[in-house]
């Protein structure tokens, strides 16, 4: 048996590198494995939005994402014989510092958070897969064996990270339930060549009585991903005839265009399922491991980023200081209802847009005709669009009932615990800076108000940094956990309260 790691992933898509990076950032000793043998594959998602964004600025890796990252995105959205163009950059989502969306494919994301990994000094072991694993008795850890060109290896970890898919290995050897079920429609994604669009870096939505048909400029092996749903079981896409077929979806459009070439293409059954539970024991269901849904919305890599965000640094701090019972019960507590929550928002979006039921079919052939006009005059609501893009970027997410949402007095304004941290103009040590870049690294950030008592750094421990925000008048702090969440909040900064929550968190 190998010697003991703290955290062993099990797949290396975003989900599984951002647990890995996320933990590896915060002191954790990491491996991290994946069973393909080479780290390219398709694309299937190609937003993240801004809270993902958000999430991974501590890491060091959004300057990246967004060099790769078209960050003005343009849409022209199609019904029939009528059309809209919408410049989603124009949208202004107040108190982050990130576009509301982005357009970059799921492989440059990955190559990004790898090539950070490696910078941290971990590096993915391809071709290597989950054979079995199992809890050690009477201790806080599991053994998981593993294999690799035809030799096995038995690993020790404190705690192992499922993120390993909608089929799973690492819930079917810890035998968590995947409650859910089978959409009536899939997905067909390819990448094609295409006679008739322009090649202006726009992406072209398509609503319609079949169904939705998405074009972006980002393919991989042709100049077009092209998603598009439809009712399962249809024919063609999986043979010699991809190229008849995919033409076929593109004219049931209207859109005058053809398709000339097809580099490869794929159907994807659509599920909607939730794990029975996040965690047993030391075993941990991350991203679509432990949740799937239809991709409506664009919800499902960001997801997996912000389930990843919310683990890693819980599991290097408990690997510290074992047990850690609550601040690991927490990651199911937190994340589980916000999947559920998810899963209905994309059944909600993918029956309007999608659903081959025929009231479904209905609403798209009478209503979205009648709705194009409209559009324009809707897109330029800066409210209306401001909660479209909080609600997509899951900005309504937060945590105030879990137990490391601790607050101590009243408050009347600000954040309270379990709330996301909003980015502001602060004045800290001199300086005017935003708040998020002032918390952009590593650990637990304290903000003390202006008039609150000094915290010695020996009493804090390595893993948390102090801000005094001299033009917030008070007596009090905050404490903002890594994953950008208020977890403590105290009118009087008691130095003795504040360490029963870094305590609680594992920190101190």
């Amino acid at each position: 048996m190998t010697g003991e790691v703290d955290v062993l992933v099990v797949g290396a898509g975003p989900t599984g590198l951002a647990t890995a990076l996320m933990a590896r950032h915060h002191g954790a000793r990491v491996r991290i494995v994946e069973r393909r043998t080479t780290a390219f594959r398709p694309s299937r998602a190609m937003i993240l939005h801004s809270r993902a964004l958000e999430s991974l600025r501590p890491l060091g890796v959004t300057e990246g994402l967004l060099d790769r990252a078209d960050v003005s995105p343009t849409a022209k959205l199609y019904a029939g014989a009528r059309s809209v163009s919408a410049r989603l950059a124009q949208v202004d989502l107040p108190g982050t510092p990130f576009p509301p969306m982005v357009l970059i494919r799921q492989m440059d994301v990955e190559e990004v958070l790898t090539r950070a990994l490696e910078e941290a000094g971990v590096v993915v072991e391809r071709g290597t897969a989950l054979l079995e694993l199992h809890p050690i008795a009477n201790e806080h850890g599991v053994r998981a064996l593993l294999g690799a060109a035809g030799r096995t290896e038995e690993v020790q970890s404190c705690f192992l990270a499922g993120c390993d898919g909608s089929d799973s290995t690492v819930r079917h050897c810890a035998g968590i339930g995947f409650v859910g079920g089978l959409h009536q429609e899939e997905v067909v994604l390819a990448d094609v060549n295409l006679d008739g669009l322009p090649a202006d870096g726009r992406l072209h939505v398509t609503v319609g009585e079949p169904g939705l048909v998405w074009l972006f400029p980002l393919g991989e092996g042709a100049p077009w991903r092209l998603l598009a749903t439809r009712g399962a079981n249809a024919s063609g896409t999986s043979t010699g005839d991809a190229q008849v077929a995919l033409d076929r979806l593109v004219q049931a459009t209207g859109l005058a265009a053809t398709v000339t070439g097809c580099r490869w293409s794929s159907v994807v059954a659509l599920q909607h399922r939730l794990a029975e539970t996040f965690q047993r024991g030391p075993v941990f269901l991350v991203g679509d491991a432990a949740h799937v849904h239809s991709p409506a919305a664009a919800q499902g890599m960001n997801s997996g980023l912000l389930d990843a965000v919310n683990l890693g640094w819980k599991l290097a701090f408990a690997a510290r200081h074992r047990p850690a019972v609550t601040l690991l019960r927490s990651y199911d507590e937190e994340r589980r209802p916000v999947a559920r929550h998810v899963i209905a928002l994309t059944r909600l979006v993918f029956f309007a847009e999608a659903s081959t039921s025929i009231w479904a079919r209905w609403g798209r052939r009478s209503l979205v005709p009648v709705a194009v006009p409209v559009a324009p005059h809707l897109l330029e609501q800066r409210w209306l669009m401001q909660a479209v893009f909080r609600l997509l970027s899951q900005r309504w997410v937060r945590y105030r009932n879990s137990p490391l949402s601790v607050r101590d007095g009243r408050f009347w304004d600000g954040p309270l615990p379990g709330d996301r941290l909003p980015d502001r103009d602060v004045t800290a040590a001199g300086r005017v800076r935003r708040l998020h870049a002032l918390t952009s690294c590593p650990g637990i950030h304290l903000l003390l108000d202006r008039d609150a008592p000094t915290l010695p750094d020996a009493a804090l421990g390595r893993w948390v940094s102090v801000h005094r925000l001299d033009g917030t008048p008070g007596h009090g702090l905050v404490a903002v956990r890594p994953d950008g969440h208020v977890g403590y909040r105290s009118a009087d900064a008691d130095l003795q309260k504040l360490r029963v929550w870094l305590d609680l968190v594992a920190a101190s």
